[in-house]
């Protein structure tokens, strides 16, 4: 990893390297905080978990091969060489920061309450279409999700898009110093978190401490729509520019006209003016302030309107997450990778949104123990506050779902024992032209339900 010598990273983290001084100049392979993830010539970080001491597995991380050890804990004379430092968990991030100033490449940091994911595929997706992108990976946003992002960064890598959490005071700079950003972008500020910021206003004051770590000449980019953001003065000379649906928006989006599973669509017009019509296509109003917040950065960054609408209508949905599949017969949503009842009630949410009769295919929900019946009821008799069409529970715990939602007045309801009853009935209940809600526990194996769907 480039500019990551052993002497380096002794020195960014303020450590004092113990063991063989032949190995300074040498730069580690990769970093990883676990210790199962350990090859020959990386660096591994001894960050303590709450309930495990991580010192306790160097040995391993050593015979895996590892080149050198950062600890926080003196470990005498030893036959391998390791970094005394104060702290491991600020030595991560130390590092990480080494390693971010090593590339030319502009960065994205992206902060807010809720909708930070969403917003931060949608800026990667538009960016795509011009660059080499790096993201963070899932949620990956805390103390130890950004320093792993950034050590995972390709060489290549032309611009970030990192995403950066907060629930404390004094964490955002923590973050940020590391990050660096040259374009500072706000989601949102909501109630999240209130017991320890106290108010919105004090979420606001974290979370917009991200741009006191801006680059010089860097962008602020914040949703006008929220009602603090948009009261928003300049910052170090650098006057927010906003997105949104309001005309105090240099970015801004209207038309907005739902298409069902298939998403919405809207015209978005660019600060100079320009316009083009696209699909956002991932379902849910909120989803076109995410595309907004993409054509800012995007327009920001050199992306003509085109590229722009291309990166908005290609975003990538992820299989087992309300992943939409449209075939000739009817839209799948396929929210399979898991499920517990409140993302159930969410998923509903957004069948909710089609065009057209409804179909939930939901199986069982685990690691309920003895409120399993009663919360697997919940789910049933929710679906029938929505006006489900058809719910067909699969597996032993959606009786309950079932015999709940059967009491909705316009809606059916079908329980069967296993995958195979319900693939075996699909031909006799399926209609052309349904929207189908697919989601159960992982364990249920729904990807084979899907691919049942697909092949009618």
């Amino acid at each position: 990893m480039k500019n990551l010598s052993i002497e380096n990273i002794t020195r960014a983290c303020k450590g004092t390297f113990h063991g063989d001084e032949s190995i300074l100049n040498q730069e580690v392979s990769g970093v990883v905080i676990d210790s199962r993830k350990v090859q020959p010539g990386y660096l591994f970080v001894a960050i303590d978990g709450e309930r495990v001491n991580a010192h306790k597995f160097i040995p391993d991380t050593v015979k895996a091969g590892a080149m050198c050890v950062v600890s926080h804990e003196d470990l005498g004379e030893t036959d391998f060489p390791y970094i005394l430092v104060e702290s491991t968990g600020q030595a991560l991030l130390d590092i990480a920061k080494l390693y971010r100033d090593s590339f030319d490449m502009k960065v994205v940091g992206i902060t807010g309450s809720v909708g930070k994911t969403s917003t931060k595929e949608m800026i990667a997706s538009v960016l795509a279409q011009k660059y080499h992108v790096h993201k963070t990976l899932g949620n990956f946003n805390n103390e130890w999700g950004l320093p792993i992002t950034i050590f995972d960064m390709p060489e290549d890598t032309e611009v970030a898009v990192l995403e950066m959490g907060v629930n404390h005071f004094g964490e955002m700079r923590r973050l940020s110093s590391v990050s660096s950003p040259d374009i500072c972008v706000i989601t949102n500020i909501g109630i999240a978190h209130l017991e320890f910021f106290k108010t919105r206003e004090g979420i606001l004051q974290e979370k917009s401490q991200m741009i006191q770590d801006m680059k010089n000449g860097g962008s602020i980019i914040l949703n006008g729509d929220d009602d603090l953001l948009c009261k928003m003065s300049p910052v170090k000379g650098v006057a927010p520019v906003f997105f949104g649906t309001g005309s105090n928006c240099a970015f801004r989006a209207d038309n907005i006209e739902p298409q069902g599973l298939r998403g919405t669509s809207c015209t978005i017009t660019l600060k100079d003016g320009t316009s083009f019509d696209c699909l956002v296509p991932v379902p849910g109003i909120h989803m076109v302030s995410n595309a907004v917040a993409g054509a800012a950065v995007g327009y920001t960054l050199g992306l003509t309107a085109s590229e722009i609408k291309a990166g908005i209508e290609s975003l990538p949905s992820i299989p087992g997450r309300n992943h939409i599949i449209e075939t000739d017969h009817m839209i799948i949503l396929d929210d399979c990778y898991n499920a517990n009842p409140i993302s159930m009630k969410a998923s509903i949410d957004v069948l909710n949104m089609a065009i057209g009769r409804k179909v939930a295919v939901l199986g069982n929900m685990g690691e309920l123990g003895d409120t399993a019946e009663v919360l697997h009821a919940e789910v049933g008799t929710y679906a029938a506050q929505q006006n489900v069409d058809l719910v067909c529970g699969i597996g032993d715990l959606t009786h309950a779902l079932v015999e709940e939602a059967s009491r909705g007045t316009h809606t059916q309801a079908f329980w069967f024992a296993d995958n195979e009853s319900f693939i075996q009935a699909i031909p006799d209940i399926i209609k052309d032209g349904d929207n189908v809600l697919v989601k159960a526990s992982h364990g249920m194996n729904f990807p084979q339900i899907v691919h049942a769907l697909e092949e009618l």
